[in-house]
């Protein structure tokens, strides 16, 4: 329950609900957003970033934490692998067994390759199980995917590749059918009419939802169609490194048994990168919303095979995650609540901003609100702003919260808060990963042939910051692509011989550009039990 000082807050928040029932804070001037962005969005702390020194980024800054994993060597240079030892030989390879990677296993399937997945965990383990709010598309009549992509491309800081979000905009309602056949069961009216509601950013109600464990619903119906279809899933194994052929192709995977400490080696003729994004990475000391082992494995993987990052230096920081009680704290308070009328407001019961602005935006209002305002809610492990979770039941008639966002409130139940009588802490908590490995409009990166990337590990879909419910659609328009186009290629590729010649050229680079090291990577797990770092 809360400290009698919070309760202190809650009284003046409960005192001022009446009369902002009816307003509606103003939206910030483009000027505004950027000035407000620069002075305290995390993205624009320099002393959070490091120069990355050798490779196709050299140059280039990155988190600190990404970069130390960059500046790492390969478990390789100390393990032997007997590459001429085939554990797997398939068509295609998927690494990562979330949203992005059960999709193209599905599509590749379709189509008649022999595919693989492999994940360090299990199958869903991922974050696209942990996502709450919903997943866009524009399928109703007052809207359309131009619409989407100009919403999309503006909350994105007009930085997202072109290519990209006209692919993710243009195929979304086709990708709305496609779960809605697996089974998915979107929140619907009595007559079968999809319920859509705004997001931030959104300038339509496109956002598709399964009350607030959208993810949970998506996966379960992936997962289930993966299994149904026999697809081999390999589960507790982490690729640890890309193999590549003698013509420079993407040719397989070293991979990792995580409970034995074996090697194995996967020869592939097309491999596809589904590994997810970076919370685990907790840059510059955040909390996060992602699963245990969202560690930039991808990233790693990737760019040491000689793929580029773009926009690695942005990162999402939810603006809504839980700032108290402790047990939960950094988890995700799902957008969709300020989507139903919740607002956001300080100490003294203030609204300080709209409740829909763009994510990055939002982030910004409550960093500022309790550092150089000073109208912050204390808590005995940080400080927060107030989510005003009772207006939710005035705006809506009572029983919406647990009709609409059922998993909310029975998570604060837990911890003898009812978010129906009294509002909740939030604070910014560690998100999604903007940036990630570059592809093309097909999918496949530039510089390794055969080489996939879909989901969460690719960078330039949204650009500099995503919209609420395009990370959704994305691992399924994306993840859909990439396995029908590597089922596709390959068809037509004959592997040459293997070798991972890649790990000690770039363990040369790494000793002419005078860098040491910060250990092995890709990290894999989290550090949290380790003595070592």
């Amino acid at each position: 329950m809360f400290t009698p000082e919070m309760m202190e807050s809650v009284k003046k928040v409960e005192a001022t609900r009446d009369a902002r029932m009816g307003m509606e804070p103003r939206r910030m001037t483009a000027e505004e957003k950027d000035a407000l962005l620069k002075a305290f969005h995390p993205d624009y702390r320099e002393d959070a970033f490091d120069e990355i020194r050798i490779g196709p980024n050299k140059g280039e800054k990155a988190p600190k934490e990404l970069v130390r994993l960059l500046h790492s060597n390969s478990r390789l240079l100390t393990d032997d692998v007997d590459l001429n030892k085939i554990d797997y030989d398939v068509d295609v390879l998927v690494i990562g067994g979330g949203g992005a990677g059960a999709s193209a296993a599905i599509e590749a399937h379709e189509a008649g390759a022999d595919v693989m997945i492999v994940t360090k965990l299990r199958i869903g383990d991922a974050n696209t199980m942990m996502a709450e709010g919903g997943i866009q598309a524009a399928d109703k009549e007052n809207d359309s995917p131009v619409q989407h992509y100009l919403d999309a491309f503006g909350g994105g800081h007009f930085a997202a590749r072109p290519e990209l979000l006209r692919r993710l905009v243009m195929e979304a309602p086709d990708a709305i059918q496609w779960l809605n056949r697996l089974g998915v069961m979107f929140d619907k009216d009595p007559d079968g009419n999809m319920i859509t509601t705004h997001g931030g950013g959104t300038s339509r109600k496109r956002m598709h939802a399964c009350k607030d464990y959208s993810g949970a619903e998506i996966m379960r119906n992936l997962r289930d169609e993966v299994l149904d279809r026999k697809i081999p899933v390999v589960e507790f194994t982490s690729a640890v490194e890309l193999i590549k052929d003698d013509r420079g192709q993407a040719a397989g995977a070293v991979l990792l048994n995580m409970e034995t400490g074996d090697y194995l080696v996967a020869r592939a003729k097309t491999v596809i990168i589904a590994t997810g994004g970076a919370g685990r990475m907790h840059y510059q000391g955040f909390p996060t919303s992602n699963h245990y082992g969202a560690t930039a494995d991808g990233l790693i993987l990737g760019y040491r095979a000689g793929a580029p990052l773009l926009y690695q230096d942005t990162i999402q920081y939810h603006p809504t995650g839980v700032a108290y009680p402790s047990q939960i704290f950094g988890a995700l308070v799902t957008e969709k609540v300020r989507s139903l009328g919740a607002m956001l407001v300080n100490r003294e019961g203030e609204a300080f901003m709209h409740p829909l602005e763009t994510r990055d935006v939002s982030a910004a209002s409550i960093i500022r609100e309790c550092s150089e305002r000073g109208k912050g809610v204390t808590t005995p492990i940080g400080s927060g702003v107030w989510l005003d979770t009772p207006m939710i039941e005035r705006i809506g008639g009572e029983g919406t919260i647990e009709k609409r966002i059922p998993a909310m409130l029975r998570m604060y139940l837990n911890y003898g808060i009812d978010m129906r009588k009294l509002p909740i802490l939030v604070y910014p908590t560690l998100h999604y990963q903007n940036g990630g490995l570059e592809i093309g409009g097909d999918g496949f990166t530039k510089e390794i042939p055969n080489l996939l990337v879909a989901g969460e590990a690719v960078g330039g879909i949204h650009g500099r910051n995503r919209l609420m419910g395009n990370s959704l659609l994305d691992i399924i328009v994306f993840g859909r692509n990439a396995g029908k186009a590597a089922a596709a290629r390959a068809k037509d590729v004959r592997i040459g011989s293997m070798n991972t010649d890649h790990v000690r050229d770039y363990a040369r680079a790494l000793e002419q550009a005078g860098v040491e090291g910060g250990g092995v990577s890709p990290l894999l797990l989290p550090a949290y039990a380790r003595h070592e770092r």
